[in-house]
């Protein structure tokens, strides 16, 4: 059995975004966020933000790494091939069903995870009703709860195939009225001062997407999910500016990346090590204002 877990930050929500093989770099704040025994009680995460999240709540810094690097070259992780046998370009029941387990790929500590005392947001797009859901710990049982909502969360419209769950059809949870950005759920919790890292530079503006149609004649049967794609850069921009607000009020600390190396869908073992250092050396410098922050001495 685990040791006693214990969270040592309690009036500070910490808050993942995502973006893919982007958390190459923002997965080094896992690592140093746990490197450091900085230990927040209360965390949110959606899309790849949700396995920074879950990484965080085993405290395991190394598989935060290895998830957005080294994982890449498996050669399951996913291609072309894989997406017109309907698995995904990201083959998703691969990356967070299989692996998971403990002789597999990418074996995640449920055992840690269950016994940080840490309160959980996972938040995701319901494609048949249109509106944006938040799991909890009171969902989560066994380690196939958590992942197949890690998955679910993460499910790229398009190049993901939908993951049904509940009577109900969900993808990625970037497309909720918050731009997938986890600070509604955290208002919603009561929290007035939030530390979230963020995946884009700090002068990223979001465009309207250039294919509307394409996404209505995809999604046909959940117009939800097209629509939410039509005005998702409108809630993703809206979410950013109210952030900056909050950091000009001292109410929020934000990770803003330095310079955002990788895409969405790099797969390139050397770059995605390279971000990933980056992000370690960016990290480590900022230490010290996160503690202040964070009333760590």
């Amino acid at each position: 059995m685990p040791e006693v877990l214990t969270s040592n930050v309690a009036d500070v929500a910490l808050i993942f975004e995502g973006g893919g093989m982007r958390a190459s770099y923002t997965s080094a704040v896992v690592a140093t966020l746990l490197a450091e025994g900085i230990h927040v009680d209360w965390v949110a995460g959606i899309s790849a933000g949700a396995s920074n999240l879950a990484n965080y709540l085993a405290r395991d810094g190394a598989r935060a790494r290895r998830s957005f690097v080294e994982f890449a070259a498996d050669p399951r992780f996913g291609n072309w091939g894989s997406f017109l046998r309907g698995q995904g370009l990201f083959n998703a029941a691969y990356i967070y069903e299989q692996t998971s387990a403990p002789d597999q790929a990418l074996p995640y500590d449920f055992a840690t995870f269950a016994a940080n005392p840490a309160r959980l947001r996972i938040g995701a797009f319901e494609c048949d009703t249109g509106r944006g859901v938040t799991w909890t710990r009171d969902d989560i049982a066994a380690l196939p709860d958590l992942m197949r909502r890690v998955r679910a969360s993460s499910t790229m419209p398009v190049i993901m195939p939908p993951v049904r769950l509940d009577g109900h059809v969900y993808v990625d949870g970037a497309l909720a009225g918050n731009g997938g950005i986890a600070l509604d759920a955290a208002k919603a919790d009561g929290f007035t001062r939030f530390f979230v890292v963020l995946t884009q530079e700090r002068g990223y503006v979001k465009r309207p997407t250039s294919a509307p149609a394409v996404y209505r004649t995809w999604f046909r049967r959940y117009p939800a999910v097209a629509e939410a794609l039509r005005v998702r850069h409108t809630n993703y921009n809206r979410t950013r500016e109210e952030l900056f607000d909050l950091e000009r009020s001292g109410d929020a600390l934000l990770f803003v990346p330095d310079r955002m190396p990788v895409s969405n869908s790099t797969r390139d073992v050397a770059l995605l090590r390279a971000s990933h250092e980056a992000g370690l050396a960016q990290s480590r410098r900022e230490v010290p204002r996160w503690r202040e922050f964070l009333g760590l001495g």
